[in-house]
């Protein structure tokens, strides 16, 4: 028995994550890639997606946000706030499921996400990687284990395109810890140092941000203690690792109704 391929659209398809979100679809056996769209006056308008990673397909981008919902199963964005909250209306008003893999939002906008998903299935996380939640996982132990005598620093490493900062990843990776160690991130995230800023206080975490060249993605949780150091530290070396990770999620999300989820419930790490 043939089982029934997930039909996604893609947003933002003319976008550096968008191109990887294309070949990643095209590569997928169980994945029909029905739709790619990008802004309104983008140059690719009207373009072969395939094109743009060399492997015409015959989907053709769109501006049409509507119509490209209307194809798809499931929606797979990592684009921008603005953007990502207009397609999620989209696609709650079509009954579509969506993978949101945008960052930078903030406390209203995540309710509303929250809020969307009471009708329709949607995985939210700051990162799609499976290692980058491999790594989520091990530092709630970590964070359990290291909970006396350690100082809390969290680097991270970007290209030089990216807007916002700390990354959110940086960020779940601090409230992971924060609540493993019984804090709230709100109160003691510390996001870089300037000038005579005294003594560390204890129950602080720290946040280094770096924005250079074309670094995909690196993060360091540093437990800093007296005598020794724990480093626990994830590298993206391609986009392909994200694009892949929403693909499980689109998967995940084709046996769901409705629902807020992000990786540790798609990869059963709960």
């Amino acid at each position: 028995m043939t089982t029934a391929k997930t039909k996604v659209a893609i947003a933002g398809g003319g976008g550096r994550m968008g191109r990887m979100l294309v070949e990643a679809a095209l590569d997928a056996g169980d994945i029909e890639l029905a739709a790619v769209f990008d802004r309104a006056g983008s140059p690719h308008i009207g373009r072969d997606a395939g094109e743009l990673v060399a492997r015409p397909c015959g989907v053709l981008i769109t501006d049409d946000v509507s119509a490209a919902v209307a194809a798809a199963d499931c929606v797979i964005d990592f684009t921008l706030p603005a953007g990502t909250l207009g397609h999620l209306a989209e696609a709650r008003r079509q009954g579509k499921a969506m993978v949101i893999g945008t960052t930078g939002f903030d406390a209203a906008q995540k309710a509303q996400i929250a809020e969307a998903a009471q009708t329709i299935p949607v995985v939210f996380a700051p990162n799609m990687a499976v290692g980058v939640n491999a790594v989520f996982k091990l530092l709630e132990v970590a964070a359990r284990i290291l909970d006396q005598g350690y100082d809390v620093e969290i680097i991270e490493a970007h290209h030089r395109l990216k807007v916002d900062a700390p990354s959110g990843t940086a960020l779940r990776m601090g409230e992971i810890v924060a609540r493993g160690l019984g804090r709230n991130l709100d109160e003691c995230a510390i996001y870089g140092r300037e000038g005579v800023t005294g003594v560390r206080e204890d129950a602080t975490i720290g946040f280094s941000t770096i924005r250079g060249g074309d670094v995909v993605g690196d993060h360091t949780v540093l437990f800093a203690g007296m005598g020794e150091r724990i480093e626990i530290t994830h590298k993206s070396g391609s986009r392909a690792s994200y694009a892949r990770g929403a693909l499980r999620g689109a998967r995940f999300l084709a046996t769901r109704d409705h629902g807020l989820f992000d990786m540790q419930d798609v990869l059963g790490l709960r």
